[in-house]
């Protein structure tokens, strides 16, 4: 992960300026609309696509997954609206449609029509080893749809479709990355040099979990240990008064044994860019009520400027979604340009 030290979710700050360098690796990633973001997508995703932007290295093509998102259960009334506050989300935190693309994958067919192509090289057994599959058919097992299994397929074609050279992974990514790098080779080998093999840029991807139940990740479907983004202060203050932590009196940090409190304090670190050892070094001597009146604090300051943009945003939605549509226009001159070659490659066109 590239860090950008900001003062705010917006990232104001002196290293913000892009570099002179020019811009030769397309780098993509996306979000899948399915609800609120909270502070762990944030760290995890959001915050790191900002820092790409900036550093002037990449030319960045940032999607919405629609269509990965539909994979698991949805809400067919609130689908539309999650794609347009998710679009408010990625300009608030920053993203410019100016330096880089953002765009909706289902806006662009292109995307489902090299998936179908992709799925003809890939190999079941591939499929079948996938954990992330294996993951999800445990957690909506009255769910286990074909799109589940086929989605790293859809990963590849995302990826593929624009000549990425650089995908910004976690751990948990880098099967369905070598994946892609795979379907590359095979394609290629059976239908001439078509697509670049993507490399994986590692993102440090800091695991928050639940202010509730510290041994679990942070997850909106448990709404009172979650801290959105987009939460008043108020309402940061009282989730983060009511964190579950220990009956110890002293602040250190010991992950194992006092998960709670480490969270807090991981929490508290990613938002100021010391390690969480610093930050316990910092309260000794401090109560557990002052630590989290304090961490209250940075966090609804931290997230201020993202509120107030993100609520002007929500106030005209037709403008957040005119800069989708217009940066959908944009990749999909590139999506066409790709998927007729592949076509031409196959034998499908004159």
């Amino acid at each position: 992960m590239i860090h950008s030290p900001s003062s705010s979710a917006s990232g104001r700050s002196a290293t913000s300026r892009t570099t002179s360098r020019a811009k030769t690796s397309v780098l993509v990633s996306g979000i899948q609309p399915s609800g609120r973001l909270h502070i762990g997508n944030y760290l995890g995703a959001l915050k790191n696509f900002v820092d790409l932007q900036r550093s002037g290295e990449y030319q960045c093509h940032f999607f919405i997954a629609d269509l990965h998102s539909i994979t698991e259960p949805f809400d067919l009334r609130e689908k539309h609206r999650q794609i347009t506050e998710l679009s408010a989300d990625y300009l608030a935190a920053g993203l410019d449609p100016k330096q880089s693309v953002l765009y909706v994958q289902s806006h662009i067919p292109a995307h489902s029509e090299l998936m179908w192509i992709l799925s003809t090289i890939t190999p079941m057994g591939e499929l079948q080893r996938m954990t992330q599959f294996k993951d999800k058919s445990v957690r909506q097992e009255e769910n286990i749809n074909a799109g589940l299994f086929t989605y790293p397929v859809l990963m590849a074609a995302d990826i593929l479709l624009y000549g990425a050279r650089t995908v910004p992974v976690g751990d948990d990514q880098l099967q369905h990355l070598e994946l892609t790098r795979t379907l590359a080779r095979k394609f290629n080998a059976k239908f001439g040099e078509t697509f670049i093999e993507p490399k994986g840029l590692l993102t440090k991807t800091p695991r928050v979990m639940s202010l509730k139940d510290p041994l679990k990740k942070m997850s909106k479907s448990q709404p009172e240990g979650c801290l959105f983004l987009d939460d008043e202060p108020e309402a940061i203050k009282a989730k983060i008064a009511r964190a579950v932590t220990d009956s110890e009196t002293t602040i250190a940090y010991d992950p194992e044994k006092r998960p709670g409190l480490a969270n807090l304090l991981e929490i508290y670190a990613a938002l100021t860019h010391l390690e969480p050892r610093a930050v316990a070094a910092e309260f000794d001597g401090e109560s557990y009520a002052e630590l989290k009146r304090k961490l209250a604090g940075l966090v609804a300051g931290y997230f201020a400027e993202f509120r107030a943009k993100k609520r002007t945003l929500l106030s005209a939605p037709s403008k957040v979604t005119a800069i989708f549509d217009k940066g959908s226009k944009k990749a999909t001159k590139a999506a066409e340009a790709k998927i007729a070659e592949v076509k031409r490659r196959v034998g499908f066109s004159a």
